[in-house]
């Protein structure tokens, strides 16, 4: 949610901010007349109310035709209160309303399009040349199913299309790559958390995500309660309607949880594998900062994770995220991409953020300095979504004979295992 100040001040801005998103302009001059709708109708009333009470003294002294001029208008006054609380309060459900619907102000230096137009701002590692190596690469299915760790079929049987069982050896790298990522989020600073799985509707539309994401949303319609598609909601709500001192801040998080999406709007779209599933899990950093420190703790949550993927021996790239393909929180975005050798490009592992005051407002979580209250900033950025991660590891570091090389930060986590076996049919 934006500041209406920020609104009514700089609507050109917003403006720009909507177009760059290619969102709806005509939103924030409908804004603008409902806000300004919502203030005059507010001034009235208290007008109003002002007037009806020093009218009941007037009625206490008066007599005769006075009197019975003073009660004919104290029941016009009662008739315009009353019309004028319903204005006001009809102006403003619709300025919130529509000030849900708009997004949050896209950063300057973010690059202005769509999908394809990000900015690619750093390249680390080295692809591997398997055509030297002497071997074609197997894609990361037929590894699964070789070292006897991913079985899609019966999870197909079992629950339907985009939905897989991780067994044997794919079952224990995914426990190791949690802890592994957990081990260096605790060692930066970051408090450890299980979350819920499902969230109050107030959790998941404060975080942004009933708006332009709500069609990759399980909804339990008997319970009114959300899967959540990441733990960002749970950790952005956890600290809702609350006032925190800003002695407190940074205050960061570490998320671990079942993640849940409907991939509504990719039909035909990795079909194959495990790559793009309707549940995994994942490990999620999140930050509360005050605004003002924002774009730094962006930084340090991007360098979190690059190192989280140079430690896996991956090669990727860091993209500036444009601003069409932000999401509604969103102010800027980076998104760490590995690559996958047997589709030969990029393909996104990680994303970080920074949602400056946007999701602070709409949950109602400020921060105090002194006897000054204002909203803080929120920030998250993804540090291992595990079957994207597992997908990279199994085609970056695969051999000849169909065994996966264990990069040394997992070997603690898999019994000081260095390579993954195939199984014996």
């Amino acid at each position: 949610m934006i500041d209406l100040r920020l609104l009514r001040e700089d609507p050109d801005r917003l403006r720009a901010s909507q177009r760059a998103r290619g969102e709806d302009v005509a939103l924030v001059d409908s804004l603008l007349s409902a806000d300004e709708r919502r203030r005059s109708s507010g001034v009235r009333f208290d007008e109003l109310r002002a007037e009806q009470k020093g009218l009941g003294k007037l009625i206490g002294r008066a007599t005769g035709d006075e009197k019975a001029e003073l009660l004919k208008r104290a029941e016009q006054l009662k008739t315009d209160v009353k019309a004028a609380d319903t204005e006001r309060d009809a102006a403003d459900a619709e300025t919130q309303e529509l000030l849900q619907r708009l997004g949050n102000l896209v950063h300057p230096d973010v690059p202005v399009g769509g999908e394809e137009d990000f900015v690619t701002l750093e390249t680390h590692g080295t692809h591997r040349d398997f055509a030297a190596e002497g071997f074609e690469p197997r894609d990361h299915l037929e590894l699964g199913q070789l070292l006897g760790a991913i079985d899609v079929e019966r999870g197909a049987k079992v629950s339907g299309s985009r939905f897989y069982f991780l067994t044997g050896v794919g079952a224990l790298l995914e426990l190791a790559l949690v802890n592994a990522a957990i081990a260096q989020a605790t060692a930066a600073g970051f408090t450890p958390m299980l979350t819920p799985a499902l969230v109050r509707p107030q959790s998941m539309a404060g975080t942004g995500f009933l708006g332009q994401a709500a069609q990759d949303v399980y909804h339990l319609d008997k319970d009114d309660l959300y899967l959540v598609g990441t733990s960002e909601v749970p950790l952005a709500a956890y600290h809702m309607d609350e006032i925190l001192d800003a002695e407190r801040l940074p205050l960061r998080y570490a998320g671990f949880s079942p993640c849940f999406r409907r991939e509504a709007g990719s039909h035909g779209k990795d079909t194959r594998g495990i790559f793009r599933v309707h549940q995994f899990d994942k490990v999620e950093m999140f930050s509360y900062v005050l605004p003002e420190d924002s774009q730094a703790e962006h930084q340090r949550l991007l360098e979190w994770e690059k190192q989280w993927l140079t430690s896996l021996e991956l090669p990727f790239r860091v993209i500036d995220v444009a601003s069409a393909d932000l999401g509604s929180s969103a102010a800027r975005k980076y998104d760490c991409e590995a690559w996958i050798p047997t589709q030969g490009k990029y393909r996104e592992l990680t994303s970080t953020s920074d949602c400056t005051e946007f999701q602070s407002r709409r949950l109602s979580i400020r921060v105090r300095e002194g006897k000054k209250v204002r909203p803080l900033a929120t920030l998250n950025g993804t540090l291992c979504a595990v079957p994207r991660t597992i997908v990279a590891i199994l085609e970056n570091h695969q051999q000849a004979d169909g065994s996966v090389r264990v990069p040394e930060v997992l070997r603690p986590y898999l019994g000081g295992r260095e390579v993954l076996e195939p199984v014996a049919k």
